[in-house]
């Protein structure tokens, strides 16, 4: 510390946690719609300020704390809070617990992920990750405010869609980081012609496909988790055979 700290990088984790705390002024003012965006836009800034220290040579150890801290706001109370005033109010306790299980869950996935960011392959996360949980809930305020729905609509729904994701977090179920390196490799040309396609779907519905790419997203975990069960349960009984083996050998 008596060194200094890096600036640019903290900077873009300042953003994020501005863009968190602001979400939860908005959800206090009954400004829904905006406090869904202010989560995406604190997204945004974190998924900036990681590269900013990769790319620039500026990772700290401050830098890592401060970006924990930041999210536990920005993507644990902010959205918790959201989903409380926008629609699980009237579910009384039910619904604060929800918030609460949401805030305490995401917590917990930075604290097990801060402790296992060495010895976890940096391709998959386990357990879904806080920024995409709280990006989830903000998609969906957004595209019920998109289709004309009131928060009323669906609203028992919308409570197991917040305990399905606050369990998700802490779950050892596997997700794709996106930070294989062959992805920014060369590709085939039909690659690129998808890539606009994608592109020109998103720019001509933004919301309703925002909403669908974060809920494949959010379901790639468990359907994964379900198709690989059966090798995995292979992998676990031939290991625990060749176990087996060596203590007969001993």
């Amino acid at each position: 510390m008596r060194k200094g700290i890096y600036i640019l990088p903290n900077l873009f984790t300042a953003g994020s946690l501005f863009a968190g705390f602001y979400c939860m002024v908005s959800t206090v003012n009954g400004d829904f719609r905006t406090a869904a965006l202010w989560i995406l836009a604190s997204s945004i800034f974190d998924g900036l300020d990681g590269k900013v220290a990769r790319l620039t040579g500026t990772s700290s150890k401050f830098g890592v704390e401060f970006d924990s801290l930041a999210d536990v706001v920005s993507f644990g109370a902010a959205p918790g809070l959201l989903m409380y005033c926008w629609a699980l109010r009237p579910f009384g306790r039910l619904g604060w617990l929800a918030g609460f299980l949401f805030l305490v869950c995401a917590a917990l996935r930075l604290a097990r992920f801060n402790v296992q960011v060495d010895t976890v392959e940096s391709k998959r996360f386990v357990g879904l990750p806080t920024p995409a949980a709280a990006s989830m809930v903000s998609a969906t305020v957004l595209f019920f405010y998109h289709m004309g729905w009131p928060a009323s609509y669906n609203k028992l729904l919308i409570l197991v869609l917040i305990y399905f994701l606050a369990l998700l977090m802490v779950s050892n179920v596997r997700y794709n980081s996106f930070k294989d390196p062959s992805l920014i490799k060369r590709q085939p040309f039909a690659f690129l012609v998808l890539a606009v396609l994608l592109l020109i779907v998103i720019a001509a519905e933004p919301v309703t496909m925002l909403f669908t790419i974060f809920t494949c997203y959010i379901l790639s975990g468990p359907v994964g988790f379900v198709l690989t069960y059966p090798r995995r349960r292979r992998l676990e009984r031939a290991m625990h055979r060749a176990h087996e083996g060596m203590k007969r050998q001993q």
